[in-house]
């Protein structure tokens, strides 16, 4: 998007914050993210040692919808598996949320945005391959829409191609002005 930027890891438990619907979710889990930074940046334990209050923080958080369950991060192979093969031939929602903080002055901004993705049939052979590769294993729902091995099989995407990446250009410049 043209921005300078450090990236700064939270360090939650995700899983230590449920909610029932995916657009709470995010949103709690992506704010959450903004507390834990802002804490850390206030003790002194953050990365940046510049003036932090000319600064916006942005954070998100991203899950898949598929069949009215909400899915994160696949934790083995087995529900790696799962997952893929269940968009195999099918759809599933991406909720993706956008926190955006202004150091200055404290005050935040957030939104989120969904799209939706439908796939062709996915091989067993390319399900194996993006398992024994591992990026599974580090993204909500267990697929990255612009993965050469993915790619090849959505059908369409309804929405934003970059909500399914996990971060809504958009959305994130509507709320970067607000913030400023």
């Amino acid at each position: 998007m043209g921005y300078e930027f450090t990236v700064v890891t939270a360090d939650i438990d995700e899983k230590g914050i449920r909610r029932e619907k995916p657009e709470d979710l995010v949103m709690t889990l992506a704010e959450a993210k903004a507390d834990a930074i802002v804490q850390r940046l206030l003790t002194g334990g953050g990365p940046l040692d510049e003036d932090a209050s000319a600064t916006l923080l942005i954070t998100a958080d991203t899950v898949v919808v598929y069949q009215g369950k909400i899915r994160e991060k696949p934790t083995s192979k087995e529900e790696a598996r799962e997952f893929i093969k269940g968009y195999s031939g099918g759809n599933a929602a991406v909720v993706g949320s956008v926190f955006v903080t202004n150091l200055k002055t404290g005050k935040r901004y957030g939104g989120w945005e969904s799209a939706e993705v439908y796939f062709l049939e996915i091989p067993d052979e390319v399900i194996d391959a993006l398992i024994d590769e591992g990026i599974t294993f580090n993204v909500a729902g267990g697929l990255m829409l612009e993965h050469p091995l993915t790619l090849p099989f959505v059908d369409a995407v309804v929405g934003s191609t970059d909500t399914v990446m996990g971060l809504s250009k958009a959305l994130t410049e509507k709320l970067l002005l607000e913030a400023l």
